[in-house]
């Protein structure tokens, strides 16, 4: 039975991150941390922010700009300071965070609002960075309903165009990718993207809906990281596309819900996934590799039964780092900024069941925790600023947005 965090070293708060408590679980049940602010009132805490106390000492300050309903994703525009945050019923805003001027973007799809489905990411292409937002690409994946309870995550491509200061729309939104098949579950979408460093693909989560067998199955897409073309299509050079069908997709399979994809400095793809009880996962992300869910993990079954650990299975790659008990990771970046050298290439990862900041250190391809901070608060996504600051989103109702600068 595996119930210890692997190769995790925790340095004092002086030095990098305090260490904290156990793990809670799960990306399901938001706690609320609030009511939604008022338009006046939000973009007066955007523009200054109101300090934050943490529940313990942090080598950051921390302040406050703004609450919003059921945060999910975030991403900056490239090219402005303008950031924009999904909310999991299925509305979209945007904040400018040099003026403090908040926005509403219309031309939202209807989404399967529920568990954990309902809006999901936003992401726009690196190579159309500019200092005004209109007339750019923009990427969105959502819970779809299908027939009777059945939902599917799908991700469609649209146009934003902003034509005054507070409100943005998107034009000719179009689904270009489904999940297959539909699934009568009401969770483990995953459906993060990322896009490779020159800019010709797009990567995908695709979770295994609760389901777990699919994640071996190579004939459907649940339970996957796939690498696509920028309009959807399966990208030339897939380790599956001589199956046809969605085979032709899939980069890397035998993963349960993966959160967070990320490039690192040096081109290499990570995906952070969430176990069962325990087993929690950062992973190297490589072309037509098995990560073994569920034949194996480190954590074991909601109902406490035994799973073989990776170390039963050397056919399977196992994780350059795992946690037991869990971390309940919302998503995670790279580090690159100038606020905090000390940081620069490390993974932040903001905690949903830990309600922790978490920094993981590298050395090559191998990661080890380095240290982590209490919010108090689930944590759900996490960017970094255009100078360098981090920007951390709380989950549930009246989640807070959070700026981090060094103290």
């Amino acid at each position: 039975m595996r119930k210890t965090i692997q190769t995790a070293v925790l340095l004092p708060a002086a030095l990098a991150f305090a260490s904290c408590g156990g793990a809670q679980s799960g990306d399901t049940a938001p706690t609320s941390t609030g009511t939604p602010a008022t338009n006046a009132r939000a973009a007066a805490m955007v523009a200054g922010g109101e300090p934050v106390q943490l529940p313990e000492a942090a080598p950051f300050a921390v302040t406050a700009h703004g609450t919003f309903d059921e945060p999910w994703a975030m991403a900056f525009a490239p090219g402005t300071n303008t950031l924009f945050i999904t909310e999991k019923k299925g509305t979209m805003k945007f904040v400018d965070l040099a003026s403090g001027r908040l926005g509403t973007v219309t031309g939202l799809p209807e989404v399967a609002y529920g568990g954990q489905g309902g809006l999901g990411d936003v992401a726009f292409l690196p190579g159309e960075a500019s200092d005004t937002l209109s007339s750019r690409t923009i990427y969105l994946t959502w819970a779809q309903k299908g027939e009777g309870d059945a939902r599917r995550a799908v991700m469609g491509r649209g146009t934003l165009v902003c034509e005054s200061a507070d409100a943005c729309r998107i034009d000719g939104l179009q689904v270009i990718w489904r999940q297959q098949p539909e699934i009568a579950s009401p969770g483990h979408f995953s459906h993060k993207i990322a896009f490779s460093p020159d800019g010709r693909y797009l990567f995908l989560t695709s979770g295994d809906r609760m389901q777990a067998d699919p994640a071996q199955d190579l004939s459907n897409n649940l339970g996957k990281v796939l690498r696509l073309n920028l309009d959807g299509s399966p990208a030339e050079g897939n380790p599956f596309a001589d199956r046809g069908g969605v085979s032709r997709e899939i980069w890397s399979y035998g993963q349960r819900n993966i959160l967070g994809l990320q490039f690192d400095s040096e081109g290499r793809l990570w995906g952070l996934e969430h176990g069962p009880r325990g087993g929690d996962e950062l992973n190297l992300v490589e072309r037509g590799v098995n990560y073994g869910w569920p034949v194996v993990s480190n954590g074991v079954n909601y109902n406490g039964s035994d799973i073989p650990d990776h170390s039963t299975r050397p056919e399977f790659r196992p994780a350059a780092i795992g946690w037991t008990p869990v971390i309940a990771p919302g998503d995670f970046i790279f580090y690159s900024g100038n606020l905090f050298p000390q940081w620069r290439g490390d993974a932040l990862i903001p905690g949903l069941g830990t309600m922790a900041l978490i920094r993981v250190s590298f050395n090559g391809t191998s990661a080890t925790e380095a240290g982590r901070v209490s919010f108090g608060k689930r944590l759900r996504d996490i960017v970094q600023g255009p100078d360098g600051s981090v920007w951390i989103v709380e989950d549930g109702a009246g989640g807070r947005l959070l700026r981090l600068t060094p103290s």
